[in-house]
């Protein structure tokens, strides 16, 4: 048995709550005009502020999988690790694909049967997204747990560098094969390697850099959209993006620094969170439906965005607990 990392609770943690943040905002996003502006940049800061969240679930996986120094087992690794995950997204996309069918106007059987026939090449679902260049990344893991166990730090963390430098080309539209998904996002892992193995880069390099990379991320989402007139983003909100990068690296070593001075009680709570926090993920736009369908968002977004984000992460979390709880159900929320 591994010792329990504690400040991967805290990752999950935030990375879940920042998940469902950019879920509830999503109505906003399209209402430049529409709503006073100084509402809608509060929306979409959020947004630009939350994007760090799915590639620091990556970053964990990388930190958790590239350190285990267990000898690689085929059988334990499909059944374990990949099964884990791969089995409960089919199930969730069936349940998804039936789901998009609900309307406030009635049930749309043709939308959820065509969303169905899709399950191959898209999601069902706006947040299962993730999985289709999450799962992939299953089958360079093992590569890349074998090479980091025999290179030197040096070459993990060149290897790494040169990474960092394809995500900045993909930020300038200098495409290549580099640009691939599968490479721009595997990258994570090392880097979350790197952040948990050698503690590298150091938290002194990527507090200000990270800042810097929030808030100019927010500006060009803002100074685009206004001069456009319309929402837009370019590849600012990437996920494979040096920004991006920079911002989600802060986030993995401020969470650490932190965790060490976090009492024993919020300790609990935070394993508590952090155990369901793939359910949280999961479940989250079931309880997120009404409030999309029928437009409840009744005050200003920097109350309405928070308060529905408590609600349906809350109902995300106490859903995944029961279904926890009973051995036919417990594997829909691993």
């Amino acid at each position: 048995m591994r010792e329990k990392i504690v400040f991967v609770d805290l990752l999950r943690c935030v990375a879940a709550a920042a998940v469902v943040v950019i879920h509830v905002l999503g109505p906003y996003r399209e209402l430049l005009g529409q709503i006073p502006d100084h509402a809608w940049i509060t929306a979409v800061s959020y947004n630009s502020f939350s994007r760090w969240a799915v590639p620091v679930f990556i970053m964990i996986s990388g930190a958790l999988m590239l350190t285990d120094s267990r000898p690689f087992e085929l059988n334990y690794y499909v059944r374990r690790r990949l099964g884990k995950v791969l089995i409960p997204f089919l199930v969730w996309s069936v349940f998804y694909a039936f789901f998009s069918g609900l309307t406030p106007a009635g049930y749309q059987s043709s939308t959820a049967l065509t969303t169905l026939a899709e399950i191959p090449v898209h999601e069902t679902y706006y947040h299962l997204g993730f999985f289709y260049y999450f799962l992939p990344l299953y089958l360079v893991i093992p590569f890349l747990q074998a090479w980091v166990k025999r290179a030197e730090p040096t070459a993990v963390k060149g290897v790494t560098l040169v990474w960092m430098l394809l995500t900045a080309l993909f930020l300038l539209y200098v495409d290549g094969p580099w640009s691939h998904q599968l490479v721009l996002y595997s990258g994570y892992l090392l880097l979350g390697y790197c952040l948990y193995r050698y503690s590298w880069p150091t938290l002194g390099w990527l507090l200000p850099l990270g800042i810097v990379a929030l808030l100019l991320t927010d500006y060009m989402v803002l100074s685009r959209s206004f001069a456009a007139g319309e929402y837009t983003v370019g590849r600012w909100l990437s996920y494979k993006t040096l920004n991006t990068v920079l911002i989600a690296a802060m986030v993995f070593v401020v969470c650490r620094s932190i965790a060490d001075r976090l009492s024993e009680e919020t300790l609990a709570k935070l394993a508590f969170v952090s155990r369901y926090s793939l359910g949280i993920y999961l479940l989250h736009p079931i309880f997120l439906w009404p409030v999309r369908a029928f437009d409840w968002y009744f005050i200003h977004p920097v109350l309405m965005i928070p308060f529905w984000t408590l609600v349906a992460g809350g109902l995300a979390l106490l859903t995944s607990w029961l279904l926890s709880r009973h051995r036919l159900t417990a594997w829909l929320v691993p």
